[in-house]
């Protein structure tokens, strides 16, 4: 490794790199502030409240300052793009010196229709729904989004990349929280909402006293799959077209005073691990298991503080997860490695800044959960920094972590430094990433990359990425063989012709420790395409998709096939919420090194296989959620056939249950056989939006493991929470479980964890 010269420990080029970063994209030219609402809508000023014009937050939209504005003009964007408002509609948007306010009339002749099964925040069990999301930056790309139901549960997401599934990838964050208020009243016509949103708490761009901003508001009722929406955004846009940034309305504020306060959250954590330990000698008639307790109590603070409206800066110290709710477990049926989402708190704020993905639905140059987790066990984090924002055109974030030893390793420092500049449009930019993984004995790991995406015209995007790592371990041959290219042309729409082709070459010798790579060393040549026909109004099909996908990697040390992949495609959707999805996949896979699946073991040799899948995803607002699925076929030499249920249902608006189960039925030719299980019980009980216990109980026949995740909160007030957590984990075969024969009988319990967490966010 020698395109980085160290200076006590640390690369001295990254200084060098990012400020090639920042001097290239500065120089390259800012697309001029928009001066339409997006996609040829002019753009609107937002009614000002001033003199008497003051909203008590209640949920009664009955201030005369209500009154005094127009509701927004709305459509139907689903069942029936365009079609009759079953139900009437009244939403309102104004502003003060320090909030937005947001309200809704939701007018109901079924007042026993109304969907409001949740007090959970977050949480969304087939819940009426009134929301708006702002791209408060102006950028055509983030935004954020609040929702409340008719209980008062709040919920709120991030979104980026301009709502798009590219590549699979989910492009919104539920995980997401802010501080903002929200009050409902049942009335004898309906409900209604109001909102109440600090300018603290969005981040925008000022220009000579005006702010502009893209909003788009919309109303659900789940019962008919009907959503209103403002403005008029067709369903052409994709699944969440109707919270695009793109397509947002622009609106215009003045004089906006965005207050600058210092948020401090200390909390205190307490509790008790448990962990069984073998005795040494075995003691037999005491038993040959110990528990060793590991009492903890501590203190922890996180602060931020936004200096601009366009900055935000996080730091950090002994930074704790305990109320993170337990990973979903999973049966690997591939042979490589598990990719599990982030959760954690901490990491969500303005995570859209720092994603730089490399291809698939997973690799990426920087992953979070890298920081603070190693192979699903915690590493204690002493503290760190974050600092996001954007000036003009460019978005930028830097984070900076340091870890404790853990295990014999020794601590580490990670950082990361993001910039992205617009360019040429509102929906094009290029940008560059580098990453760094030092641990205390001066052992670095290095990966930079460099990005762009381009609107060519219409829906028409090209996407380019590069990225290179440097790993002392690791002797890089050259940068290819070093690096990761990734090239994709596509067309982005839901409706009619959607397509895109893409190529991708990962080299032998990458490897970013603080990212996310599935595979390595070959050359992918892939590309899909759908068509979609959306139905009239008499039709009880919303829509009809025909389409399909392949993808064909290949070695690069002898670009011989390794894996190969053709999935043609059949997707129904229904008016009532309901979709079905047929697919069929025939593949091929090259195997030079056996594996296993389970315990089954898949040995060398050339595959061909096919296999039929259908899923049924039940209407979101049923009373009766969730999904259906099932997939037979032939495996690698032998067979397998797969059920999968995932139903959800509410007992009553305090109880919700959401069971699941994955069966697998493998058989190869050589007689082995096997069937995995994956059992998963998740119960909410909510007393209100403020006290509620959450259980997820899970099995995995293939890890011989069941595990309990039961989560108590009591929300005082915005910003402040007392969790109480616990965790245990069960041997389900303790007898064939053990190393060898001679090694006793495995404990009942795995270890366990009983943890008490208070915060307490006071805004200075």
């Amino acid at each position: 490794m020698t395109a980085f010269r160290r200076v006590g420990g640390f690369p001295a080029g990254i200084g060098v790199v990012a400020g090639v970063c920042v001097a290239m994209l500065a120089a390259l030219p800012v697309p001029a502030a928009a001066q339409d609402g997006g996609r040829g809508k002019p753009s609107v000023p937002l009614h000002r409240l001033v003199g008497s014009g003051h909203i008590q937050l209640d949920g009664f939209v009955d201030e005369p300052a209500w009154e005094d504005i127009d509701p927004v003009p709305l459509v139907m964007y689903s069942p029936t793009y365009g079609g009759a408002l079953t139900e009437e509609t009244e939403i309102r948007i104004a502003y003060d010196d320090g909030y937005l306010y947001v309200s809704g009339r939701l007018f109901d002749s079924d007042l026993g229709g109304i969907r409001a099964n949740s007090f959970i925040r977050d949480g969304f069990s087939g819940d009426d729904q009134f929301s708006v999301v702002i791209d408060s930056y102006n950028d055509h790309e983030t935004a954020v989004a609040f929702v409340v139901n008719p209980n008062g549960a709040r919920s709120d997401r991030a979104v980026w990349g301009d709502a798009e599934w590219t590549a699979g990838t989910r492009p919104f964050n539920s995980d997401w929280n802010a501080h903002w208020d929200a009050a409902v009243q049942r009335t004898n016509d309906g409900w209604s909402a109001e909102m109440r949103i600090p300018f603290s708490t969005l981040g925008f761009q000022n220009a000579g006293g005006e702010v502009t901003m893209g909003l788009s508001v919309y109303r659900s009722i789940s019962r008919k799959n009907e959503r209103h929406v403002y403005p008029d955004i067709s369903p052409e846009y994709g699944f969440f077209g109707f919270g695009k940034p793109s397509l947002a309305q622009r609106v215009t504020l003045t004089d906006v005073n965005r207050a600058t306060p210092m948020y401090v959250t200390p909390y205190l954590l307490g509790g008790m691990t448990q962990i069984p330990t073998l005795r040494e000698p075995p003691d037999v008639q005491a038993a040959y298991w110990a528990t060793t307790d590991d009492p903890t109590g501590e203190p922890g603070l996180d602060f931020r503080y936004s200096p601009s409206s366009n900055l935000s800066i996080d730091l950090t110290a002994n930074t704790d997860f305990a109320q993170v709710e337990a990973d979903d477990q999973q049966i690997n049926l591939t042979r490589f490695p598990l990719f599990f989402p982030e959760k954690r708190q901490f990491f969500q704020e303005r995570s859209a800044t720092f994603d730089f993905a490399t291809g698939g639905v997973t690799d990426r140059v920087f992953f979070s959960r890298r920081i603070g987790l190693d192979q699903g066990e915690l590493v204690r984090i002493y503290g760190g920094a974050r600092v996001v924002g954007r000036a003009g055109g460019l978005d930028f974030g830097m984070l900076n972590m340091q870890t404790a030893p853990r295990a014999g390793r020794p601590g580490e420092n990670m950082g990361v430094l993001r910039l992205k500049q617009q360019i040429f449009n509102q929906n094009s930019s290029v940008g560059g990433i580098v990453t760094t993984r030092v641990d205390a004995y001066g052992k670095t790991n290095v990966a930079y990359g460099a990005d762009s995406e381009v609107r060519v015209f219409g829906d028409e995007y090209l996407t380019l990425r590069w990225a290179q790592s440097f790993d002392d371990d690791v002797a890089e041959r050259n940068p290819l063989d070093a690096g990761t290219f990734f090239a994709q042309y596509e067309r982005r729409r839901q409706e009619g012709l959607n397509y895109s082709a893409q190529y991708r070459r990962v080299g032998p010798d990458y490897l970013p420790r603080l990212g996310f790579q599935l595979r390595n060393d070959f050359t992918l040549f892939g590309g899909s395409s759908e068509y979609s026909w959306f139905l009239g109004e008499d039709s009880q099909l919303r829509a009809v998709t025909v389409g399909g996908t392949t993808e064909h990697y290949y070695r690069n040390s002898d670009l011989t096939p390794e894996s190969r992949s053709y999935a043609p495609m059949l997707r129904i959707a229904l008016k009532s919420g309901t979709f079905m999805t047929l697919t069929s996949r025939s593949s091929f896979e090259s195997i030079r090194d056996p594996f296993s699946v389970a315990s089954l073991q898949i040995n060398p040799g050339e595959y061909w296989f096919h296999e039929a899948d259908m899923s049924l995803r039940l209407a979101r607002g049923g009373l009766v959620r969730g999904e259906l699925g099932g997939s037979a076929g032939s495996f690698y030499d032998g067979r397998r056939v797969g059920l999968r249920m995932s139903p959800a249902l509410n007992v009553s608006r305090h109880v919700e249950i959401r069971p699941g189960y994955d069966l697998n039925r493998f058989e190869l030719r050589g007689g082995d056989y096997l069937t995995t299980h994956l059992a998963k019980l998740g119960v909410d009980f909510s007393l209100d939006t403020h006290l509620s216990l959450s259980v997820l109980a899970q099995y995995n026949s293939a890890a011989d493991q069941a595990l309990v995740n039961a989560r108590f909160r009591y929300h005082f007030r915005e910003g402040v929470d007392l969790w109480v957590v616990y965790n245990e984990g069960y041997y389900t075969d303790r007898v064939n479980g053990r190393a060898n024969n001679r090694d006793p009988m495995l404990p009942f319990s795995s270890g366990r964890a009983l943890m008490v967490k208070y915060s307490h966010t006071l805004a200075l």
